[in-house]
């Protein structure tokens, strides 16, 4: 079964263009032209990754990836989200409710393909057998996407779950933010270290009172305690 991409855009060329570059690499599209239908999309589809515009008549893109992002039926589907270049706070409030990834407009529609190719990798790589990790409260099952603290499941964006993995596959070890942008994102140029920030402080309030395991080493980056 070919991996389903669910494009939201209400320009019709754009869709057009993402359209025929998904098909070209192997992936089958479905479009949304409004935040009303890309949720209704979403729940009944449930697509393997969201392009998700953030200008959208009925519902705009920040309203919808709040919305997915408290249904647990669509929580852990990637969103990458298409910005505006200037719209730098629409960028920051994206990546506060879950985006995954930010493309600014004008993009490359190559470009976005890529991001799409290393978002679905970083989602699959967790399939090797015994890729189990526990560290003090914290139990990361990598093949099911699944954590939990203590006998309490959480819910993680696949952003949020690879950068707890890393940190918890190199506990001990500090991890700067450039490493954790080429690492957990795929950027070859790390250069908006807000990024990493934003996905941490999301997941130390998913994590509770374990978020004391995640260590902020200043002027540096970030360290998984090493004893639990």
């Amino acid at each position: 079964m070919k991996t389903k991409i669910l494009v939201v855009d209400d320009e019709p060329d754009a869709l057009e263009v993402l359209g025929f570059k998904l098909r070209e690499a192997g992936y089958t599209p479905i479009f949304a032209r409004d935040g009303t239908r890309a949720i209704a999309i979403a729940r009944e589809e449930h697509p393997d990754l969201i392009v998700l515009d953030l200008m959208l008549p009925e519902v705009d893109g920040l309203e919808v990836c709040k919305i997915l992002r408290r249904d647990a039926s669509t929580a852990s589907i990637p969103v990458i989200m298409l910005t505006a270049r200037a719209a730098e706070m629409d960028r920051v409030l994206g990546l506060e409710l879950g985006a995954d990834d930010y493309v600014t407009k004008p993009f490359s529609p190559r470009e976005l393909v890529i991001r799409i190719r290393k978002q679905l990798a970083r989602m699959r790589a967790g399939d090797e057998p015994g890729a189990h990790l526990r560290v003090g409260d914290i139990q990361i099952d990598v093949p099911r996407h699944v954590v939990q603290v203590g006998t309490r499941g959480i819910t993680l964006t696949a952003t949020e779950f690879r950068l707890l993995e890393i940190l918890a596959r190199r506990r001990g070890r500090v991890q700067s933010r450039d490493r954790l942008l080429q690492d957990v994102w795929g950027y070859e140029n790390p250069i908006d270290s807000r990024t990493v920030d934003t996905h941490m402080r999301r997941l130390r309030e998913k994590l509770g009172t374990a978020a004391q395991l995640l260590e902020t080493v200043r002027g540096v980056g970030y360290r998984f305690a090493a004893e639990g």
